[in-house]
């Protein structure tokens, strides 16, 4: 999804947003730093199987997702990391590990750590390795609409 996709949907939403663009980074602990963001309200989206289809598990970049909580959270059957060759198509435009984690717009799920609820804001990457949002996370959640439980652990 371009960010101008993104942005044309938060703002026809009413959301205020800070967009950012910076140098290039491509781990979340990474551009956490780079963005001057705490670890636990960086959000990292992490391209998952949930009984074989492809969905989004969101958790603060200083965790992992944790597959059988997620499982249990989901209800599914197996979860697993899902491969490149997977999603890449379904999130046209996206560089391939900077998704946005509004898999709303992609017809995915979205499964979000319950440690990303807890603050007030959330930054995720724009769709690119060179823009993030940080928006409120209450505005993420109402246009989302994610399952929020606990899927991680610190890594």
């Amino acid at each position: 999804m371009p960010l101008e996709k993104l942005k044309s949907f938060l703002d026809g939403n009413g959301v205020k947003y800070l967009l950012v663009k910076h140098s290039p980074a491509y781990t979340a602990q990474e551009l956490a730093a780079l963005s001057h963001v705490p670890g636990n309200e960086w959000a990292k989206t992490v391209m998952v199987k949930l009984d074989g289809k492809v969905a989004m598990a969101v958790v603060p970049a200083s965790c992992r997702v944790v597959f059988d909580l997620l499982k249990s959270a989901s209800g599914a059957k197996s979860a697993e990391l899902a491969g490149e060759q997977e999603f890449k198509d379904l999130c046209p435009g996206c560089e391939v590990g900077a998704m946005p984690p509004f898999g709303n717009l992609f017809g995915m799920d979205v499964y979000v750590d319950a440690q990303l609820a807890e603050d007030a804001e959330i930054a995720f990457n724009a769709g690119s390795h060179t823009e993030m949002v940080r928006l409120p996370f209450a505005d993420f959640q109402r246009l989302v609409k994610p399952k929020v439980v606990k899927l991680s652990r610190t890594a």
